[in-house]
């Protein structure tokens, strides 16, 4: 969904929900206090100027007895809050039954607190609308109810150890950030390494990726970079890439190492 794609998209639920709800003989605040929105969130929404959480299209559906024609659009309206770039990715990640990634500039997203994504997202240049800035930050959240997924996914993360001391957002973000990491390494089905900088062969100097193998389906690699994004499926490239990240987690920190690394990193604040 391209950009003017998806402010069309948004436009034509609105119209969709401000039908429904004139047809209830509902106000916008009415049907704002009956789904937990405000008046202005109301408006936004029917106006195409913000995506509404699933919830909200769930409970709009529901009041305004839509019949599901609201709750229809409920998978287009999540996918339209990640950036174009993204959506293809983000939707493999969702079905996949293993995911491996490296980083080395920010904590991977599926690892952020929210208060670390928000910083990150506040960092665009040129910068993002707060109103966007938060709608990405909600589905960044909503991406991570992976950990919570059954049968349960395999994760594993390689974290350069720049990446834990660059304080994005302040200390205290950063601070929430590294005892996130602690509780989510200790989910058996998570793996998380951390490479040191003293390290003097590193197989990651190409730059970070994401491996994703989906269910029934061939692994795949995923690369991101300054706004654009690339989904890697010939066998032999991801064969490469894949053997390149078995490399990395031996030269990187075990789990158990990475964890008193981290500990200590948090001592140091």
């Amino acid at each position: 969904m391209a950009g003017t794609e998806r402010s069309a998209f948004l436009r034509g639920f609105g119209k969709q929900l401000k039908l429904f709800r004139e047809r209830a003989g509902l106000t916008r605040a009415e049907l704002g206090a009956l789904v937990g929105y405000s008046v202005d969130q109301v408006a936004s929404v029917e106006c195409g100027r913000r995506i509404p959480k699933p919830e909200l299209v769930d409970k709009a559906d529901e009041v305004l007895d839509a019949g599901g024609v609201l709750a229809a659009m409920k998978e287009e309206l999540a996918q339209a809050r990640y950036p174009a770039f993204f959506r293809d990715a983000a939707r493999l990640e969702a079905e996949a039954v293993e995911v491996q990634a490296y980083d080395t500039h920010v904590i991977k997203g599926l690892l952020q607190t929210e208060d670390y994504a928000r910083a990150v997202f506040g960092m665009d240049r040129p910068p993002l609308n707060e109103e966007v800035v938060e709608q990405r930050v909600a589905a960044r959240m909503e991406r991570q109810t992976i950990f919570d997924a059954r049968p349960a996914p395999l994760l594993g993360f390689v974290i350069e150890e720049s990446v834990l001391r660059r304080p994005l957002g302040g200390v205290q973000v950063l601070r929430g950030q590294l005892e996130h990491l602690l509780l989510v390494g200790e989910k058996r089905n998570v793996e998380i390494q951390v490479m040191p900088l003293s390290r003097e062969d590193n197989a990651g100097v190409d730059g970070p990726f994401t491996l994703m193998t989906p269910k029934g389906g061939e692994q795949l690699a995923y690369l991101e970079g300054q706004g654009r994004s690339a989904l890697v499926t010939d066998r032999e490239e991801v064969r490469a890439i894949a053997a390149r990240y078995g490399i990395i987690r031996a030269q990187a920190l075990t789990p158990r190492e990475s964890s008193i690394f981290i500990e200590k990193l948090l001592g140091e604040l």
